[in-house]
Formats: structure tokens, sequence, C-alpha cells
């Protein structure tokens, strides 16, 4: 292999970036953001967008059987890794959601978290004033 040649990212090191501080009652804006770094990789981002699907009649046809099937594994996978990188009673308040589920229960625990991250940040930026006759 060339010295130039560029090495795919291994899924576990990615997931080692959320294994790595778990989801606690401060963390939750840098938490989702590395959530959705690490499901983009995998491919499965789209589990976050909305809730599972209904199942399909038995009648249907066997793509659009093979495609819920896919979305629910894809939504259960998902679910025990957010699960697994939470604190414990965080995962005892959430073990029975899925994915798009405790999101949304997430969601609104650290709405307030948020906020006050939000103006903190907007409060400092409208803080920062240029010294006259600096360059830009």
């Amino acid at each position: 292999m060339s010295p130039n040649a560029i090495t795919p990212v291994h899924h576990l090191s990615l997931r080692s970036v959320l294994e790595k501080e778990q989801l606690n009652d401060t963390n939750f804006l840098d938490w989702y953001r590395n959530l959705r770094i690490v499901l983009k990789v995998k491919k499965k981002s789209y589990i976050l967008d909305g809730p599972v699907p209904e199942e399909p009649p038995a009648n249907a046809t066997k793509s659009i059987r093979d495609a819920w099937t896919k979305h629910m594994d894809d939504s259960t996978e998902v679910a025990c890794l957010m699960l697994a990188t939470m604190i414990p009673d965080l995962q005892k308040a959430l073990e029975h959601h899925d994915a798009f589920e405790m999101l949304k229960q997430l969601k609104e625990m650290f709405q307030q978290q948020a906020r006050q991250q939000r103006f903190e940040t907007v409060r400092a930026l409208h803080a920062c004033k240029m010294t006259e006759g600096t360059s830009v």
C-alpha cells in the first residue's frame, strides 16, 4: 500500500468517540453531535429522522418487507449504541424506547441546557468588539 493511500475509517474507532464520554446531565449537545457523526459514517443517520414505520402487511413484496426489516434492525442497533453511551440513570429512563423516541425524550430533557448554551454563545459574540483602527 502506498504511503499516500487513504485508509477507510474503522467504525469501531469512531464509536469510541461516543464511548469516551458518556451522555450525562451536562453534555447533551456534544454527545448528540458525536452521535450524528458516528451514524453518518455507518449510514444509519436516517434512523433519527422519524419513527419506525408500521410493519408492512403480510402480502407486501419481499423488497418492502426487507426494507422494513433493515429499518428495524438499524433502529435497534442505534438504540443500543445510544444506551451504551449514557450514564445508568438515563439508560434506565430510556431503555424501552426506540432510537427516534429516545432522542425525542432527550431533546425535551435537555432543551433548557441547549437554550442556555446558545444564549451564552450569542452573548459572547455580541461582546466581541474590534478596536478602532485595527484591520479586519
